[in-house]
């Protein structure tokens, strides 16, 4: 049975000092470890780290503050709740990526008053990735699109552009490029990790404020406004969900899936086909209820 005190993030107590408003200091209570010793290598634990493909993560959300982690079934869905603990509410941006003991982790960036924070599950520290983040207002962990072996970040700055920050072994970033030059502040949920479209390319999914959703096609070139390819229209509708997410595989069959929680609270799967004109089966329900509680899912 897992144990729930064995997450990272529930042992990691993290204390931010201000001092002249600056950052004086991160603190963290205990040294990080494997999350539960007896699990069976699920999530991204069993696979390679954040290559498209048959990647399975879990699921995690936040609501009233706490963090909470739904681990993949293996065949479609999520198992009860782990309490990973408080304290974060002032969070304003949570992001799971699979960074350390070579993408076999489950990993968190977070920013608080505009300073992102990384902290691996397996090392050892929380560390400062930089100031200044307070210029985006949407981050999402995307995969490799960078061409680098680790998953990078999607950020979305305030003026409507998008920019991609390939990721580094030590969970720092290298400099971003630009890979949307406008328009971006129209969606409304990014979601990514994995390749939906069966080319082997890592790509980007989003949803517009009319409902609309989006696939961008990545295209395997790390160039500034030439990541991503040309749009395609998924479906209309899909403003009935409150949340959208990708866990990767999160039914086995090795396609990237879709999970979107809707505003009356319930959790679907939405299963990826691989075919980029027709991306999704027909969704699935995967939770019962509550799920409308949660602030983020990611």
């Amino acid at each position: 049975m897992r144990r729930q005190t064995d997450h990272p993030l529930v042992r990691a107590a993290i204390s931010i000092a201000a001092l002249g408003g600056l950052l004086a200091a991160v603190l963290i209570a205990a040294k990080p470890s494997l999350p539960w010793t007896d699990r069976t290598d699920n999530a991204a634990a069993a696979q390679a780290q954040a290559a498209p493909g048959p990647v399975m993560f879990p699921l995690f959300g936040r609501k009233s503050g706490r963090l909470y982690d739904y681990e993949p079934k293996g065949t479609g869905g999520v198992q009860p709740m782990v309490d990973m603990g408080g304290g974060w509410a002032e969070a304003d941006a949570l992001v799971q990526a699979n960074v350390s003991d070579g993408g076999k982790g489950n990993d968190l960036y977070h920013r608080i008053d505009g300073t992102l924070f990384y902290t691996a599950e397996r090392g050892n520290d929380t560390k400062v990735v930089g100031g200044g983040w307070q210029i985006y207002d949407r981050l999402v962990s995307v995969g490799n699109m960078g061409g680098t072996a680790e998953p990078d970040l999607v950020a979305r700055h305030t003026d409507g552009t998008l920019w991609l920050y390939a990721a580094r072994p030590d969970g720092l970033l290298q400099p971003r490029i630009r890979i949307g030059s406008g328009g971006w502040g129209a969606m409304t949920a990014l979601a990514g990790r994995g390749d939906y479209t069966g080319d082997g390319k890592t790509d980007l999914i989003a949803r517009h404020s009319d409902g609309t959703l989006y696939l961008y096609p990545g295209t395997g070139d790390y160039v500034a406004d030439g990541v991503l390819g040309a749009r395609i229209t998924v479906g209309a509708g899909w403003n009935i969900h409150k949340l959208i997410v990708s866990a990767g595989d999160n039914n086995g069959d090795g396609r990237t899936d879709l999970i979107a929680a809707d505003t009356a609270g319930l959790l679907w799967l939405f299963k990826g086909t691989g075919n980029p004109s027709a991306p999704f089966a027909p969704r699935v329900q995967i939770g019962t209820g509550g799920w409308a509680a949660f602030d983020h899912l990611f």
